[in-house]
């Protein structure tokens, strides 16, 4: 290994430590590869789930990031769909198996074999464990690489690969279209992408919230209404009213309540993943043959009509930039609910030997 394929990162090398500047190896760039350059990586929850071990064991070095965006620096002799100089990006995998059914047909998110992440998964290379986007570069198989909509603002279209494929995917499965009614509960990194999208697609949209709190948020990102769920009248009042309802919330909630908003064969979509049990019965959903389903991001071929999606109606997440040096504090900040509505973290300008993360 070369000095040249040794990159700064932001992750840890032993189980409990903070975040702090390391150095990891890179591959070479083989004949089907392309060698990014990482400009920003949008900061998920994922990532901090990861690197405290909330998740179970986390293998070492552990450097997260599956948000990643930047520009082409070199491509291997056998890639023809990337160029040195576009911009590319990676989401939340870099290989699967390629063999299974899933893989076949385009869903490599639900390998049978299980695909390979940005981070946290064995490999090959020199690190021995994938690593992700909180450093200066990543070399990717090109067929698992991303094509980023030129015209739209780099730093915000991180965040789409993996908060906007996450609402993205199950809307498109479901089958979410023009002059549909569509409810998104919990406006926050996903919630918001999901109001953004179906607007986008022509479908009327009603946040839900348990408070006025977010009001002027939601109208602004394109909402229609606002339904305050403690308002008992207003809530009784909006029985039968909606086609779908993307549940973006990621605590315990009772299900049997807003199956209740929903229409005749209309569709409550999970993308918020609670660690406890939901509550829900069957008569919630047979008496008006409701279905419920989860997703599971997207693969490469979708993430890509998202992404072209977003370049024809300049779609992009809203962010808040950040130095790596803040990425603890972002965090925190994150935990709490304190960001409108994704951080992104800026690597090509603030990762450097001189870097130091903030406690």
């Amino acid at each position: 290994m070369t000095a040249d394929n040794t990159v700064f990162a932001i992750g840890i090398t032993e189980a409990g430590q903070k975040l702090r500047l390391i150095e990891i190896p890179r591959r070479e760039v083989g004949p089907n590869d392309i060698k990014i350059d990482i400009q920003y990586c949008g900061v998920c929850h994922s990532d901090l789930h990861h690197v405290r071990q909330e998740w179970g064991k986390t293998a070492m070095p552990a450097v997260p990031g599956h948000e990643v965006a930047g520009y082409v620096s070199a491509v291997g002799a056998n890639v023809t769909a990337f160029k040195v100089g576009d911009a590319a990006g990676v989401g939340c995998f870099l290989d699967s198996c390629r063999s299974c059914d899933e893989c076949k047909e385009d869903l490599i998110q639900y390998c049978d074999n299980g695909p390979v992440g940005t981070y946290g998964s064995k490999t090959t290379d020199p690190e021995g464990t994938t690593c992700g986007g909180y450093s200066q570069t990543i070399v990717v198989d090109a067929a698992y690489a991303l094509h980023m909509p030129s015209n739209l603002d780099l730093a915000a279209s991180a965040p789409l690969l993996c908060a906007g494929i996450t609402v993205w995917s199950p809307m498109k499965h479901y089958g979410v279209k023009a002059g549909d009614h569509v409810a998104v509960l919990g406006l926050g990194g996903l919630g918001h992408m999901a109001v953004k999208f179906a607007v986008a697609m022509g479908a009327k949209v009603t946040v839900l919230s348990r408070s006025h709190g977010k009001t002027a948020e939601a109208l602004k990102l394109g909402a229609s209404s606002v339904l305050i769920t403690s308002d008992s009248a207003a809530f009784a009042a909006a029985r039968r009213s909606f086609n779908f309802i993307i549940d973006t919330v990621s605590a315990e909630h009772d299900l049997n309540m807003f199956c209740s908003l929903l229409k005749t064969n209309g569709a409550l979509i999970l993308v918020g993943a609670s660690p406890e049990a939901l509550k829900l019965t069957p008569f919630a959903l047979i008496p008006k043959r409701i279905k419920i389903g989860g997703s599971l991001v997207g693969g490469i071929k979708e993430t890509q009509e998202m992404l072209d999606f977003c370049g024809k109606h300049n779609v992009v997440s809203d962010i808040e930039l950040v130095s790596v040096n803040q990425t603890e504090k972002a965090w925190e900040r994150m935990i709490k609910g304190d960001v409108k509505f994704r951080f992104v973290l800026d690597i090509a300008g603030t990762l450097n030997k001189d870097a130091v993360v903030e406690a």
